[in-house]
């Protein structure tokens, strides 16, 4: 199963000011997490991002909140965001596959998920723009999502099966903003 732009919504889960000091490789993960949005919205994939009770965990980090500038926003108290209800009516409801990436691995990002891939979505979780607290946590939900059938790729997976071919204005774009 690959994954195709127009099929594709990217959902930013919970990269929060006061949370991802304490993840894990967090710098790392917020740069990821820019980087697929910048591709995203190149690409013209819609993007929607969570926060979950922003009163206590702050808001979106500041360089991920600038580049998803247009993105949809969704506040959220439980940890799924399908359990909150907050993707309804959002692009993430409205196309067939939902690629992941945020925090926390075993928490918000996984029961999301979990809850995407139980309503029949193709679900991608993106392992080098996903993080925990501790290490273990992220290694082992990435295992239970893929055992439930969860597609776990890298960041550059996403691009070039949103890209699908080399040779367009797309992928030279791409290619030199954010491959190179």
């Amino acid at each position: 199963m690959l994954m195709h732009r127009e099929k594709s919504a990217l959902l930013v889960v919970d990269v929060q000011t006061r949370l991802l000091p304490a993840i894990h490789g967090g710098d790392e993960v917020l740069a990821n997490c820019v980087w697929l949005v910048g591709v995203a919205k190149r690409l013209g994939v819609p993007t929607v991002v969570s926060e979950q009770y922003p009163q206590g965990l702050g808001r979106t980090e500041a360089s991920l909140r600038s580049a998803a500038s247009d993105a949809q926003w969704v506040e959220k108290l439980h940890f799924s965001c399908v359990a909150d209800g907050c993707l309804v009516g959002s692009a993430v409801e409205e196309r067939r596959q939902v690629v992941v990436c945020g925090t926390e691995a075993h928490v918000c990002v996984q029961q999301s998920a979990l809850e995407l891939r139980w309503q029949g979505k193709e679900v991608f979780v993106v392992a080098d723009a996903v993080g925990s607290r501790v290490p273990d946590n992220k290694s082992l939900a990435l295992e239970r999502m893929r055992a439930h059938g969860i597609e776990i790729v890298s960041r550059e997976m996403v691009a070039f099966e949103w890209l699908h071919r080399a040779a367009s204005d797309d992928f030279r774009a791409i290619n030199t903003a954010f491959i190179r």
